[in-house]
């Protein structure tokens, strides 16, 4: 083991102990320090297994190293010491982020973005990115002398040698195939294919897809899976452009579901849209389950609030609540992964209640709860005008989800959801409605609402900062509406 592994596992024994009572009940952080991208997510001998971009010593990002968790339920964690630290040449600035697979005789191979930094005679600085690989047995691994097994020689004529990034590892049958981002001629993003008999030598097979400066610039973190007949695409853009209200500005997310064309080994773009709809949520990675269901975790924080914290907290940054996909009607559906209703409490449930102003309800309240909400019109000869749900509130705080009927619009706006500084707390986005009738579920963990519109035809993302007393519930309307409410709180120790 190497002295810069050694360093990070023993700081994080020191320290680790000390942090338990601030982290969320059931979302995967560091522990301690900062954590980005989801890594590795892949099952692995019976249980699940994720790691993650990672720095443990301090809560502003730094060179990476890969955390590790695993799991058997996607909802209970077991930490696990630090997989990677930078500490080979190829390496040296960063662990970046990339994928995992079981190999035949069992053992369990990591794929990584190896970065390395050279300073020109002009003071800038170029980033060379290559992919390495790391063998070892679920808790600890050795990097292969092999590395790297794709250098910026099998990147295509013309494109990046310095964004090529994020591989995502997956085997069928006897090969394994990967993705990754790079950046093409056009300075856009594009997706990379590569095929191995053995993970450890590779060719280039073909440009999956490519951006072409429609949405973002750059494509990190891939991912490309079957599901439901089609295939899907992930992809998180940089630079992204304002698209109506399906695409926010900025480091962006973006879900290509389409068909493979088994000849020129490119997806044929069937449909685009936002996979999630908040303000935080990034780099997202699935994985295939043993019962078969496609579940996905997601980066739940965004670059621009990245510096936005409650001070005494020590850690930065936390993972989504696992979700399961599935595709309908040529659209991508997510929803919690059902393991989360095994840790529901008492139910409170009302049905309809009539609102026509401001109200709330006994027993509806909460900071670890899951809460599902379906609102219809209370007056069949006209439609209310707005409804509003208010959570997470006090006298100061709250966090407020509105719906308006004659836009179909969602907004969310976390102003008074306690960050520090002034930054865009304001998100709004499209849902399908008809006749005014919308359910809304809503999991909230200590400092994040994650919302579920209508079965998961929309979600999104948000981390909060509100004092965790601020745990009121109300609901407001303009005109009649009728509303049910199903609530549970959440006991996970």
């Amino acid at each position: 083991m190497s002295k810069a592994l050694q360093r990070a596992r023993d700081f994080e024994a020191k320290y680790l102990p000390y942090t338990r009572s601030e982290l969320p009940h059931f979302h995967v952080t560091g522990g301690i320090g900062w954590i980005n991208d989801p890594n590795g997510f892949a099952p692995y001998k019976g249980e699940y297994h994720l790691f993650f971009q990672y720095y443990p010593y301090d809560t502003k990002w730094g060179p990476m190293h890969w955390g590790h968790v695993k799991t058997r339920d996607f909802i209970r964690w077991e930490r696990l010491p630090a997989a990677l630290a930078p500490d080979s040449d190829y390496d040296r600035d960063g662990c970046f982020s990339g994928g995992a697979v079981e190999l035949p005789d069992g053992r369990h191979l990591l794929m990584y973005t190896g970065v390395r930094n050279v300073r020109r005679h002009d003071g800038s600085i170029e980033s060379f990115q290559t992919q390495c690989i790391a063998i070892g047995d679920g808790v600890d691994y050795r990097k292969q002398p092999c590395n790297p097994v794709i250098d910026s020689a099998m990147v295509p004529e013309g494109n990046s040698v310095h964004d090529f990034r994020d591989p995502k590892i997956w085997r069928e049958g006897e090969a394994f195939y990967a993705v990754m981002g790079n950046r093409s001629r056009d300075g856009s993003g594009e997706i990379l294919l590569f095929k191995s008999s053995d993970a450890q030598h590779w060719e280039f097979v073909s440009v999956v897809s490519s951006c072409h400066n429609q949405y973002g610039r750059m494509w990190e973190c891939p991912d490309f899976f079957p599901l439901d007949g089609k295939e899907v695409l992930l992809v998180s853009p940089q630079e992204m452009d304002a698209i109506g209200l399906e695409f926010h500005p900025g480091n962006a997310n973006v879900c290509l579901i389409g068909s493979f064309d088994q000849k020129t080994c490119h997806l044929m773009r069937q449909s685009v849209q936002a996979i999630d709809y908040g303000l935080d949520f990034y780099a997202p990675q699935t994985l295939l389950t043993e019962d078969g269901r496609r579940v996905m975790i997601a980066w739940m924080q965004n670059w621009e609030t990245s510096t936005c914290k409650q001070m005494e907290l020590r850690f930065m940054g936390q993972m989504t609540l696992p979700r399961e996909l599935s595709v309908k009607n040529g659209r991508l559906y997510q929803n919690p992964v059902r393991e989360l209703e095994q840790y529901r409490g008492v139910r409170i449930d009302y049905y309809n209640v009539l609102i026509n102003g401001e109200t709330s309800l006994r027993g509806i309240s909460g900071r670890c709860t899951d809460m599902t909400v379906t609102v219809r019109p209370g007056n069949e000869n006209s439609m209310y005008k707005w409804f509003r749900l208010y959570v997470a509130r006090d006298g100061e705080h709250f966090t407020l989800i509105r719906y308006r009927p004659d836009t179909n619009t969602i907004k969310v706006d976390r102003t008074h959801s306690g960050f520090p500084h002034d930054i865009v707390n304001v998100r709004e986005f499209p849902v399908s409605v008809k006749n005014g009738v919308l359910k809304l579920r809503v999991i909230m963990d200590r400092y994040s609402l994650e919302l579920f519109v209508n079965d998961g035809e929309q979600a999104a993302s948000f981390v909060l900062y509100t004092p965790e007393t601020a745990g009121a519930v109300s609901f407001s309307s303009d005109g009649s509406v009728l509303v049910d409410v199903e609530k549970y709180e959440l006991e996970i120790k």
